[in-house]
């Protein structure tokens, strides 16, 4: 039963019957075949039929909802007994918004100090993408905006409130400037995170406070490709504190300022999010125990 609602969840994730079966290590006609028994045992139909993937029944949406909760409690469960036995190991998850990915290695690195066996892999994505991955058992916990947009059945562990910085180049005629405010910026060239980001839309809000239109010359999911722009001395953008500071202290050859935008509204807050369950995956509640330590119960100023 475990492993056909694994086929489900699968196949939820992929939206394609091969790539499902590709992911569980199966061929298409065995989890094609495991879905239908899957059907036969609960008597209703889950996904609809057609030529291809086009969705899932009322009933099939409702089974998949529990068949996230039972795979999840499945693995928990294997990675208690094994945490138990051989101490805690295994793989962690993360999904990570790309402005928050400078604070990722306060997280894993007291892990890894502690926990010498546990690996990671670290996914950058948007914070629609955050909460897909963590629904779809594809990530352990996630690392992205809270409190803004509804975050669906997760705890939230706050980190640190996001605050944003100008990034010119030290020639332009703003690079001096102790600050500058947001209408400001908007009379600036600015090259700016694509419009599915979270930070792309929380800086849109700030320039329309400030009376101004968004009219970015240049859009990216990048920040590489939007430093490397400034560097030019051709273009601006807004990155948050902990990315644009990161990147003009990290190198002190590279030719850009990152300067204070002063603040009129409440600052968005980046927090850790992971499964409101119990238990949690063992690894789960490790970095949820080492986040509260580092960061303590309340959100810190960045």
């Amino acid at each position: 039963m475990i492993d056909k609602l694994t086929f489900l969840v699968a196949l939820s994730r992929e939206r394609h019957f091969g790539r499902a079966a590709e992911a569980c290590g199966v061929t298409q006609p065995t989890l094609s075949a495991g879905i239908k028994q899957l059907e036969s045992t609960l008597g209703v139909l889950l996904v609809q039929r057609r030529s291809r993937f086009s969705g899932f029944t009322p009933e099939g949406d409702r089974v998949l909802e529990w068949a996230r909760r039972i795979v999840g409690d499945a693995r928990a469960m294997r990675d208690e007994v094994r945490a138990g036995r051989l101490g805690l190991s295994g793989h962690l998850r993360l999904a990570v918004v790309p402005t928050a990915t400078p604070v990722v290695a306060r997280l894993t690195t007291p892990m890894r100090r502690h926990h010498p066996e546990v690996t990671f892999s670290i996914r950058s994505c948007t914070s629609l993408e955050v909460l897909a991955a963590m629904e779809d058992l594809e990530a352990d916990a996630g690392v992205t905006y809270v409190g803004a947009e509804s975050l669906g059945r997760v705890r939230i562990l706050p980190l640190f409130e996001e605050r944003y910085r100008l990034l010119v180049a030290r020639t332009d005629r703003l690079g001096g400037r102790t600050d500058v405010e947001w209408a400001e910026v908007a009379t600036l060239p600015l090259a700016l995170l694509t419009n599915d980001m979270q930070n792309r839309r929380i800086i849109e809000g700030r320039l329309h406070g400030a009376g101004a239109d968004v009219r970015p010359v240049l859009e990216s999911n990048s920040m590489i490709v939007l430093t490397s722009h400034v560097q030019t001395g051709l273009w601006a953008s807004v990155l948050p504190a902990v990315m644009a500071d990161a990147l003009v202290q990290q190198d002190a050859e590279i030719p850009m300022a990152s300067i204070p935008i002063r603040e009129v509204d409440p600052s968005p807050v980046i927090g850790l999010i992971y499964p409101s369950r119990e238990p949690l995956l063992p690894l789960t509640a490790a970095l949820v125990a080492e986040t509260a330590r580092l960061f303590g119960p309340h959100a810190v100023r960045r």
